[in-house]
C-alpha cells in the first residue's frame, strides 16, 4: 500500500501544480518512474565523484527533456570495496526494489559476480569503470560497458616504447581482475614492437608499506630501468611515494602509467603527484567543448571534494544520459499496455533496454558516445608528462595506422616521419633531466687474451682492438643510447658465453665465433669478420737447382699419356703409309724405328718423310697441333720454375699429418680443440695449445719432431694475421671448414640482436670505415698477398686433365682415319681374301695370309701410278721430237734415272717384311733392247 502511494506522489504533485497554477488538467502528464540501481564504493574518490556526476546528470537530462514520459529513479548502494557486499546489494535491488538496470559496480572483480546475477534475472548491468578485458560484453549478453576496454590503450603504450627504442620493460600491476586482465594484451603489444618483458611484479592491493618496499628493492636489483605500472589510484599513489623514497624516481629510470591511474592524477594527493614527477601517462583524449567547460564550472560549486573531476565521472554522467534515452524509447512503447502499472515491472524491460542502449548515439561530455559490440568505441589517446603538480601533453596517439603525433591534427613533418622519437615533444624524465633513460646498463663480458691483441685487448674496464672498434662503431649506429660496463673474464669462450645463459652477463663482445652448438643457449648478431677454419704449415724452397727439374712441368700421368699418344700416332701413320709410301717400307727393324722416329720427331718438327695418304695428312695436322700446345705449355711451365722462386708447403692435408702421427697446434680457450677432436678425428694427445703469435712461429719452426708442431689449425682471421707477420715462412693449405665468423652474443630472444645486427651491417658495408679499422690493427697485407703467389702446392705440374680435350680429338681422328683406311683395304682385297678366309687353314695362317696382302705395295695408288708414268716417259725416246739424233749427255741422264729407279725398286723389294723375297710384280723394261 505504501509503495503504491509512493508511486502516486508525482501524479498528485503534477495535479496540484495544475490546480494552483490554473493549468488545464488535460495538459498535466503522467511521468513514469523507472527504478535503476547504482552500486559504488562511496568511500573512494572514483565512487564519490561518479555518484555526484550521476545525480547531476539526472537533473541536467530532465531539465533539457522535460517532455519525456519516463524518468530514472536512482537507488544508490555502497559496495564498501567488497565483492560480496556489491553482489548482495545488487541482488537485493533486483529482487526487492525491482530495478530495471544496474549502473556499476565500480570494480571489475565486483562486476564479474554481478554480471551473473543480471544474466539470471534478465537485468542489464551497465558499467562505466569495470574496464578489464576479461569482462567481455560479447560473452555476457546482459553486460554493457560505457567505457573503453583497457586493451584499447596497449597500442598507444607500445608506440611509446617503440618511439624511445626501449628493448625491455618490467610490468608492475596489482593482483586483481583489473590488473591481471590487461597483462596478456600488454605483453603481446610490447613484443610486437620488438621489446620483451623480462620480469613481472605483482602487488596485492592489501600489501603494506614494508611489502611494497621489498618488491621495489627486488625491481631495483634487476638491470632493467623501464617500468610500466598498471594499478588503480589507491594502490598506485602509495607505490610511487615509496618508490621515490628508495631512490627509484631519480635519473636513469623511466615510468609509464596506464589509463587506470593516469585518469586519476588530478584526484591524487599533492605528495603523490610530487613523487610521480617525470612519469609518462596514457589516457583517452577528452576534447574540451563548451558543454564540458560549463559542466565543470557548475559541478565544482556544490561539490566541496578535495578531488577533482575525472574521466570516470564523465563516463558516469554519459551513462545516465544514454540509459535515460533508452528508457524513454522502451517505456513509451510499453506504457500503453500497462496503464495501471506505473513501475513498469516487466520482464521484457531488460531485454528491450539491451537492444536500445547500443543504438544510442549523441555528443556527450566525454566526446562522441557510440557503443560498438557492447562497449564504448575507442578514440584518440593523449600522452602526458608529469611535471611538478601539473601534466604536460607531449603528444597523441591517433590510431594504429597513423601512430604518434605531436599535434592532435595529424600533420607530420619529414623529420617526424623519419624519426619516431620526434613525434613526441621532449619530456622531463625522473631526476629533472632531458637525457633519455636507457633500457638498462648492459653487463658485457669480454675475454682476456694474452696474444692476438690486435683483435681484442682488455685494459682494466676498457677494451681496444678490431672487435672493440667494430662494437663501438655499431653502437654509434643505434637509434638509442646503450650504457654498458665491461667485465673481463679469464676462461674459455664457451664458459664466457655460458654466463649469459646463467644471467650473469647481458652480452659478450670480442672475437667470439658463431658456431652451431653455442647458438643453442645464446643469440648472435650478424658476423662482422671473415669466416672459416683453415691450416697453416711451414713452406720450403722448391729446389730450383734439382737436376730433374725438367720433368716437373708435366705430371706423371701427363708424361705417360703423351708417350702413349706419340707411339699410337706413329703406328697409325705407318699403317696409313706402308702400302703407298716407299719411305715407310723396308726391313722390320727399320720400319719399327720409323714408327718411333716419325712420331717423336714431330715434337721438334724435325720429320723429313713425306706423307702421301690423305688420311695420314689429316692425322698429322691434328697431331702437330697437339704437339704445339704441349710444347708451348711445357716451355712456359719450365721457364716459370726456373725463373720465379716458388715455395712449397711441407704438408697439404691434415690426413697426411694425422697418418704420420705429427702434432697439431691450436689457440688457447677457443672452440678449435673440440672441433679437431669431434670433426677431424684427431687424438687429444696429438694437440698442443698456444696463446700468442710468437708461440705459433716457434712451434712451426721447430717442427713436430723437435718439440713443435707440423701445423697450426685456427680461424682464418688469426691465421691471416699470423702470416702477415711471417710472409715468406708459412702458408694456408688444405680445405676451409665453414664457420660464421665473429659476432656479438646476447641472451636468447633479446631484442638487441636485431638492432645490433642492423648496426653491424651498416658498419661492415661502410668500406672506408672497415678499411680504416683493418688498417689500424692489421696493417697493409698487400705485400703478403704478393708473396702468396710464390707459394705452390702439388697442383703446380700440368696434369692430363688440362689437355684431355686435345687428346680426345687426336685419338678420335686417328681411329677414324685408321678404320676408314682398313675398310677400303678390305673392300679392295675382298676377292682374294675371301678365298683365303674360306680355306681350311687355321686362324693363325689366315691372319698371316691377310698380313701378306697388306704388306704388298698398292700399285694402283696414285704415288706408284705417277712413278710408273714417269719411268715410261723417260724410257721411250721421241725420235720425231729429237730428229732421231740422241745426244750423248741425254743418254747418260736417262741411264742414271733408270739406275736410280731400279735401285729403289730393288731396295723396296728387299724390304718385304713378311715374304723376305723380291716382289716380282713390278717389271721395269730394258731400255737397251
Amino acid at each position: 500500500m505504501m509503495t503504491n502511494q509512493k508511486h502516486l506522489q508525482p501524479f498528485f504533485f503534477i495535479l496540484s501544480l495544475a490546480v494552483l497554477g490554473n493549468i488545464p488538467l488535460s495538459m498535466a502528464k503522467e511521468v513514469i518512474q523507472i527504478p535503476v540501481g547504482v552500486v559504488l564504493d562511496l568511500n573512494s574518490s572514483v565512487g564519490a565523484i561518479a555518484n555526484s556526476c550521476m545525480t547531476t546528470a539526472v537533473l541536467d537530462f530532465y531539465n533539457k527533456h522535460d517532455h519525456y514520459q519516463t524518468k530514472l529513479h536512482l537507488h544508490t548502494r555502497d559496495s564498501a570495496d567488497d565483492i560480496v557486499t556489491a553482489a548482495s546489494e545488487a541482488w537485493y535491488m533486483m529482487k526487492k526494489e525491482k530495478v530495471q538496470a544496474i549502473i556499476g559496480p565500480q570494480r571489475s572483480a565486483e562486476a564479474k559476480f554481478v554480471m551473473e546475477l543480471g544474466r539470471k534475472t534478465k537485468v542489464p548491468i551497465i558499467s562505466f569503470s569495470a574496464t578489464s578485458p576479461s569482462l567481455s560484453p560479447s560473452r555476457s549478453p546482459f553486460f554493457v560497458r560505457t567505457a573503453f576496454d583497457d586493451s584499447a590503450q596497449v597500442k598507444a603504450i607500445a608506440a611509446i616504447i617503440e618511439a624511445y627504442s626501449w628493448l625491455e620493460v618490467v610490468l608492475v600491476y596489482e593482483d586483481t581482475d583489473y590488473g591481471n586482465g590487461l597483462i596478456p594484451y600488454l605483453v603481446d603489444a610490447i613484443q610486437e614492437v620488438g621489446a620483451r618483458v623480462p620480469y613481472r611484479s605483482v602487488i596485492p592491493p592489501s600489501s603494506n608499506d614494508a611489502e611494497i618496499r621489498r618488491e621495489l628493492r627486488r625491481l631495483n636489483s634487476t638491470s632493467t630501468r623501464i617500468f610500466l605500472v598498471h594499478m588503480t589510484a589507491s594502490l598506485g599513489t602509495k607505490f610511487f611515494i615509496l618508490a621515490k623514497k628508495i631512490g627509484m624516481m631519480s635519473e636513469g629510470y623511466a615510468w609509464i602509467v596506464t589509463e587506470g591511474l593516469s585518469t586519476l592524477l588530478d584526484p591524487v594527493s599533492s605528495e603523490a603527484m610530487d613523487s610521480m614527477e617525470g612519469v609518462l601517462g596514457v589516457r583517452p583524449h577528452i576534447p574540451m567543448t563548451k558543454c564540458l567547460e560549463d559542466f565543470m564550472i557548475r559541478w565544482k560549486k556544490p561539490n566541496k571534494m578535495t578531488a577533482g573531476l575525472n574521466l570516470f565521472g564523465l563516463w558516469a554522467y554519459d551513462t545516465v544520459w544514454a540509459l535515460a534515452m533508452a528508457v524513454e524509447k522502451v517505456g513509451t512503447t510499453s506504457s500503453r499496455s500497462m496503464k495501471q502499472n506505473t513501475s513498469l515491472e516487466t520482464r521484457n524491460m531488460g531485454k528491450n533496454l539491451l537492444e536500445t542502449i547500443p543504438s544510442s548515439k549523441f555528443q556527450s561530455l566525454s566526446g562522441n558516445f557510440q557503443l560498438v559490440k557492447g562497449q564504448l568505441e575507442p578514440s584518440t589517446f593523449e600522452i602526458f608528462n608529469v611535471i611538478g603538480s601539473k601534466e604536460r601533453i607531449i603528444g597523441y596517439w591517433i590510431d594504429q595506422e597513423k601512430g604518434l603525433s605531436r599535434q592532435l591534427k595529424y600533420d607530420q613533418s619529414e623529420a617526424e616521419k623519419s624519426d619516431v622519437k620526434r613525434r613526441l615533444k621532449q619530456p622531463i624524465w625522473p631526476g629533472d633531466t632531458t637525457d633519455q633513460p636507457a633500457t638498462k646498463k648492459l653487463r658485457i663480458g669480454v675475454p682476456m687474451k694474452e696474444g692476438f691483441n690486435e683483435f681484442l685487448k682488455v685494459e682494466k674496464n676498457n677494451i681496444s682492438g678490431f672487435a672493440a672498434d667494430v662494437f663501438f662503431a655499431a653502437l654509434a649506429k643505434l637509434p638509442f643510447p646503450l650504457p654498458h660496463d665491461f667485465l673481463p673474464f679469464d676462461g674459455t669462450y664457451d664458459d664466457l658465453l655460458g654466463r649469459i645463459k646463467a644471467g650473469k652477463y647481458d652480452a659478450v663482445v670480442g672475437d667470439t665465433t658463431i658456431v652451431a652448438n653455442r647458438s643453442l643457449y645464446v643469440d648472435f648478431t650478424l658476423p662482422y669478420s671473415e669466416s672459416g677454419v683453415s691450416m697453416v704449415v711451414l713452406v720450403e724452397n722448391n729446389e730450383r737447382d734439382n737436376i730433374w727439374i725438367f720433368l716437373k712441368p708435366l705430371s706423371l700421368d701427363l708424361w705417360l699419356t703423351t708417350g702413349a699418344a706419340f707411339i699410337f700416332t706413329g703406328f697409325v701413320i705407318w699403317v696409313l703409309e706402308h702400302r703407298v709410301n716407299s719411305e715407310f717400307r723396308g726391313p722390320p727393324q727399320q720400319q719399327l724405328g720409323m714408327i718411333f722416329w716419325f712420331s717423336f720427331s714431330t715434337l721438334v718438327f724435325a720429320h723429313r718423310e713425306k706423307v702421301v695418304n690423305n688420311w695420314s695428312r689429316l692425322v698429322l695436322i691434328i697431331w702437330v697441333f697437339v704437339v704445339l700446345i704441349l710444347t708451348q705449355s711445357y716451355t712456359a711451365s719450365l721457364a716459370s720454375m726456373l725463373t720465379v722462386q716458388r715455395l712449397q708447403p711441407v704438408f697439404t692435408d691434415i690426413r697426411e699429418i694425422q697418418k704420420k702421427g705429427y702434432y697439431v697446434g691450436y689457440q688457447n680457450n677457443s672452440f678449435i680443440k673440440g672441433f679437431l677432436i669431434e670433426n677431424l678425428g684427431l687424438k687429444e694427445s696429438m694437440l698442443k695449445v698456444y696463446k700468442t703469435i710468437e708461440q705459433y712461429n716457434d712451434a712451426l719452426s721447430k717442427g713436430s719432431n723437435n718439440g713443435g708442431v707440423a701445423a697450426i689449425i685456427d680461424e682464418i682471421p688469426y691465421l691471416k694475421l699470423f702470416i702477415a707477420k711471417n710472409c715468406s715462412k708459412y702458408t694456408m693449405v688444405g680445405p676451409t671448414y665453414k664457420t660464421d665468423g665473429f659476432g656479438i652474443a646476447f641472451p636468447r630472444g633479446s631484442p638487441l640482436v636485431s638492432y645490433m645486427s642492423r648496426a653491424i651491417l651498416n658498419v661492415t658495408q661502410d668500406k672506408p670505415k672497415m678499411d680504416s679499422i683493418e688498417e689500424k690493427y692489421f696493417g697493409n697485407q698487400t705485400i703478403c698477398d704478393d708473396q702468396s703467389g710464390k707459394i705452390s702446392s702439388d697442383g703446380r705440374s700440368l696434369h692430363v686433365y688440362s689437355f684431355g680435350g686435345l687428346f680426345i680429338i687426336a685419338g678420335v681422328v686417328s681411329m677414324f682415319s685408321l678404320l676408314m683406311y682398313m675398310y677400303r683395304f678390305l673392300c679392295s682385297q675382298w676377292p682374294t681374301l675371301r678365298t683365303a678366309i674360306h680355306s681350311e687353314n687355321s686362324f693363325r695362317l689366315k691372319m698371316v695370309e691377310l698380313a701378306k696382302h697388306f704388306d704388298k705395295k698398292d700399285l694402283i695408288s696414285h704415288p706408284f701410278t705417277r712413278r710408273t708414268s714417269r719411268i715410261h716417259a723417260v724410257d721411250t725416246p721421241d725420235e720425231t721430237a729429237i730428229g732421231g739424233v740422241h745426244d750423248a749427255n741425254d743418254m747418260q741422264n736417262n741411264s742414271a734415272v733408270e739406275n736410280n729407279i731400279d735401285a729403289n725398286e730393288n731396295e723396296s723389294n728387299d724390304g718385304n717384311i713378311l715374304s723376305g723375297h723380291t716382289d716380282s710384280s713390278i717389271h721395269v723394261p730394258n731400255l737397251s733392247s
